[in-house]
């Protein structure tokens, strides 16, 4: 099966990629937007990801995590406690889905979300034409390029 790329977002105050690090590996609930639900419903065992820092100065990808375990309900929709409860949502029909993450890379220099947007080969990025969705696919093309961003910024 061909290998995916995706590119998911995290307030670094909610859960940072230094917290990913410590937890080594981690499941991504909470997302309650139907495309981005989509998007993490259509993810593999093995498929990479980009991991982006939102809601800093700048906002930027900082590294790079791994897709460990395929879709499964999230869990905080059941949880009448958790600020993710969706009083729609039964554990025979649930609607949103969560999937496992492993730490991979951290960049030693963020890709800031300015320096994106001014890179040729990235102008049809999802990301810098709908920068709000949380879960987004990315070309292996813009993938490999951001990896190179990271590198050259050594």
């Amino acid at each position: 099966m061909k290998k995916s790329y995706w590119l998911m977002k995290s307030e670094p105050d909610v859960y940072s990629i230094d917290d990913l690090i410590a937890d080594g590996r981690t499941h991504w609930d909470g997302v309650r937007n139907y495309q981005a639900r989509n998007n993490m419903m259509k993810m593999a065992v093995g498929d990479e990801v980009l991991y982006y820092h939102s809601r800093q100065v700048p906002p930027a990808v900082v590294g790079r995590a791994r897709v460990v375990k395929e879709s499964y309900p999230d869990f905080t929709q059941f949880d009448k406690t958790s600020n993710y409860y969706d009083v729609r949502s039964s554990e025979e029909d649930p609607r949103w889905h969560m999937v496992d993450v492993e730490f991979v890379q951290k960049f030693e220099t963020e890709i800031g979300l300015t320096e994106i947007k001014d890179q040729q080969p990235l102008v049809s990025m999802v990301l810098v034409n709908n920068s709000r969705l949380s879960v987004q696919p990315v070309l292996k093309e813009e993938f490999d390029w951001i990896l190179k961003m990271s590198r050259s910024k050594l």
